[in-house]
């Protein structure tokens, strides 16, 4: 099987994750069409409970199962091992996380005040388990550095959710419940068709002759061992979706009554809101996926300094795709939202505008902490990025609790709760990932020049009376490769896309001259 680079494995995920997304924001418009405002508020209130059972069940795997197969890998012991010993211990508890889905259903639906969402919670439960086995064939081809199957399964797995979904949706469109019940059930099939395609991918790709997946071997993994490396990224990962079931209790039950229903603005919020800013963030999480294996390499082989550069060229990446994605949100978050919710129009279409502008900045500090969160796990460290997540979840669910109260404020208020959850979480990261005080001054140089070259690209779209997101997007891409590429803030011999000659006659590769910007 052959291994990718850094940047054409982040740029393999990433290009999946785009796809993915895309298509996943371009279903919730017929999606919400069909189902309404109450209708996404309900499908937005199950997704907490199954995102936190996915992440103790599945979630923590891909990034920590990539870390021991690449230290397999790098010491010459077997990863088939260590998919074998992920298979069996992660479908267990995936299928633990189903039953308690279903179990916990009654309550949840009764906590949320939304009785209504009881079949929803069911229909989605089976998926926690098929997921658990996708995530560890992720797991076991990234930490080969192999992202290909990583992306094309999560493509699939899209395609089957929207034509299944959809065709629910428009046969239930007089019952809207029954239609998000049939909608979550699609869900399920996905998965069920994403973990056969992997498991049939293994198969024929990657099965070594002799060796059957369930046979034993040498150096095996122990059930501890494996958990001692993915429950600190379960940890790490499962909090977010936690604060997001606390999120829906508190906004549902304390929000101020207005001319919106609360359930309305939480489906604004996370089903709007979050779904627009999340894009750039899949975007970068190619970068985090593609860190993972490369740091844990350089760091079992004791390349200390390398992984450090490595970790500080990943955050640069980071910033080139988060900050422009970031401003020009800021500046056209009434065209973005039109264009991608045409149905959300009104007092609603203001609101989710509002929502836009203000979770903009999370776009780059979300994307940074994932980042970060997945350099401190091929450094083995995943336990201060859980640490670090938790304290910030913490400042957020307080703040929160505080603003939506708030008549002048309201469902604003979990906005700007969000903005102070990841700026904390990147703080203690930044802290912790980057020990070289050169390296920092690197990061602020970077930060500020992207900034400058997104503010410029932005700027000048918004100063040409171009009616619409799409052109105003071509302009700012444009103007912002141009100003990036020209005053090399970035070039394509650093991205490793070409490979550059020296007086030396040696070949290398994602090297930049000394007058390159940001090197030393």
């Amino acid at each position: 099987m052959k291994k990718q680079s850094f940047i054409i494995g982040a740029l393999i995920i990433s290009v999946g994750g785009i796809v993915s997304k895309v298509l996943g924001a371009f279903y919730r418009i017929p999606l919400a069409n069909f189902l309404g405002g109450q209708g996404m508020g309900i499908y937005q209130m199950v997704y907490p409970l199954y995102c936190l059972l996915l992440t103790v069940s599945a979630t923590g795997i891909p990034s920590g199962l990539a870390r021991l197969v690449a230290q397999a890998e790098t010491s010459g012991k077997s990863s088939l091992a260590v998919l074998r010993r992920a298979l069996i211990l992660f479908s267990v508890i995936g299928l633990a996380g189903s039953a308690l889905m279903y179990l916990l259903a009654p309550f949840m639906s009764a906590a949320q005040g939304e009785r209504l969402a009881l079949s929803s919670y069911r229909m989605l439960a089976p998926s926690v388990f098929f997921v658990s086995v996708i995530s560890c064939f992720r797991g076991y081809f990234q930490g080969k550095s192999n992202f290909l199957p990583t992306a094309l399964s999560e493509i699939f797995e899209q395609i089957v959710k929207i034509a299944l979904g959809l065709w629910f949706a428009v046969r239930f469109a007089s019952d809207p419940v029954k239609g998000v019940s049939y909608t979550l059930l699609a869900v399920t099939v996905s998965e069920v068709a994403t973990a056969l395609g992997m498991a049939v991918f293994f198969f024929f790709s990657d099965r070594k002759k002799n060796k059957p997946l369930f046979s034993e071997e040498r150096g095996s993994l122990s059930v501890l061992s494996l958990l001692s490396v993915t429950l600190p990224v379960t940890l790490a990962a499962g909090i977010l979706p936690l604060s997001a079931i606390l999120d829906s209790i508190i906004i549902v039950n304390f929000l101020p009554a207005g001319e919106v229903s609360a359930t309305s603005l939480y489906g604004l919020f996370s089903g709007g809101a979050l779904t627009l800013i999340n894009l750039p963030v899949s975007v970068c999480y190619g970068l985090a996926a593609a860190s993972v294996p490369l740091i844990s390499s350089l760091f079992t082989s004791g390349k200390v300094a390398e992984g450090e550069k490595k970790s500080v060229f990943a955050l640069k990446c980071t910033f080139f795709i988060a900050i422009p994605a970031a401003i020009f949100l800021f500046l056209f978050s009434g065209e973005v939202s039109a264009l991608l919710f045409p149905s959300v129009g009104g007092r609603e279409g203001e609101i989710l505008a509002g929502l836009v502008k203000i979770l903009s900045v999370t776009a780059v500090l979300h994307a940074a902490t994932q980042t970060f969160s997945a350099c401190l796990t091929g450094k083995g460290k995943a336990k201060i990025a859980a640490a670090s997540m938790a304290c910030a979840v913490a400042v957020k669910l307080a703040a929160e609790f505080f603003l939506v109260r708030i008549p002048s404020v309201g469902i604003f208020g979990a906005a700007i709760a969000a903005i102070c959850c990841y700026f904390v979480a990147f703080a203690v990261d930044l802290v912790y990932i980057i020990r070289d005080k050169n390296n920092f001054k690197r990061i602020a140089v970077q930060f500020f020049a992207f900034f400058a070259a997104a503010l410029v690209a932005a700027g000048t779209a918004y100063l040409i009376p171009f009616d619409g997101a799409v052109l105003n997007l071509a302009v700012t891409c444009a103007v912002y490769l141009a100003v990036c590429f020209g005053c090399r803030l970035i070039t394509l011999q650093e991205l490793g896309l070409f490979r550059r000659k020296h007086n030396d006659n040696r070949s290398r590769v994602g090297m930049l001259p000394l007058r390159s910007f940001g090197r030393r």
